[in-house]
């Protein structure tokens, strides 16, 4: 299916997680393009403040606050979008939270809380657009990790999550485009570690303050992914060099992956004591910063 997706200045985004890291480098970059935005996340006050900014530099966003847990909330945020802007053109899922521990340490509660927003928050974000996109077209647009074919020790539900993420976005691409016959690109993007405050947003079972693994890329390269893959149909997009070559040899050498992936423990922890254990699992923890915080000493 030929589907045929509009110049970035005649679109209208809904980006979910937009109030820090690749979220809000999309939400800026689709403002600079002419997008007009509609920003969501828990975290009410920042999302006002970032579309403050969009709006004072020249562009059009609003803000609405929902936790994607709630597909009820998701609903809303496509109305409030139909109701300002009259239609949704691409809708972009990248809210997601982890949690550093080790699988037989974290409770179900939490990994059945990180499910709720990295998975279940993906398969209502999909839902919701659908109902507005089916019949005029569209892009949609779920963010996973290298992770989603990949695994990570320490962040094993994370990497639970992101498969599912996956296999939830194959499924729905063939229903949508083989089943339906709908105008609508469905892909998935797949970064390697990413220099943002996630790891200050994860829940944090150990001992010492959470890293993601160097080298890290930009979020704006995973923001630029992002907008190419809304102007022009793409399955999925691998981002960064690391992505590739891990999907690559997990799937080809799952032995020497696994050796390679153990030897990621020790490399996802800074030489600290740990700053806030709970993170942002449970609550809005937007800090409005595009790029991590870092650590004192790294190990």
């Amino acid at each position: 299916m030929d589907i045929k997706l509009k110049p970035l200045d005649q679109q209208v985004f809904v980006i979910t997680g937009a109030s820090s890291g690749i979220g809000l480098a999309t939400a800026r970059a689709a403002a600079e393009a002419g997008a007009k935005l509609v920003l969501t996340a828990r975290s009410g006050e920042t999302l006002d403040q970032i579309c403050d900014d969009i709006n004072a530099e020249g562009g059009e966003a609003i803000a609405v606050a929902a936790d994607v847990a709630n597909r009820d909330q998701l609903e809303r945020v496509a109305q409030q979008a139909i109701a300002r802007f009259g239609r949704i053109d691409t809708w972009v899922n990248d809210a997601g939270v982890s949690i550093y521990g080790r699988l037989e340490d974290v409770s179900d509660e939490d990994n059945r809380r990180l499910f709720d927003t990295n998975f279940w928050g993906v398969v209502y974000g999909s839902l919701v657009a659908l109902k507005h996109m089916k019949a005029t077209g569209g892009a949609l647009i779920n963010v996973g990790s290298e992770v989603s074919e990949a695994v990570v020790p320490l962040q094993g539900m994370y990497s639970a999550s992101k498969h599912a993420v996956k296999g939830f976005t194959d499924a729905l691409r063939v229903e949508v485009q083989e089943l339906d016959k709908a105008p609508v690109a469905i892909t998935l993007i797949q970064p390697t570690a990413v220099d943002t405050p996630y790891p200050q947003h994860a829940k944090n079972y150990m001992d010492k303050e959470p890293k993601l693994p160097d080298p890290m890329i930009d979020p704006e390269k995973v923001a630029d992914a992002i907008l190419d893959a809304a102007k022009s149909e793409t399955r999925e997009i691998r981002v960064g060099a690391l992505s590739k070559i891990n999907t690559l040899t997990h799937k080809l050498m799952p032995g020497l992956a696994q050796k390679l992936e153990g030897k990621q423990a020790e490399r996802q922890q800074y030489d600290e004591m740990p700053r806030d254990p709970e993170g942002g699992l449970w609550h809005g923890r937007g800090s409005g910063q595009v790029h991590g915080t870092g650590g004192v000493t790294k190990s």
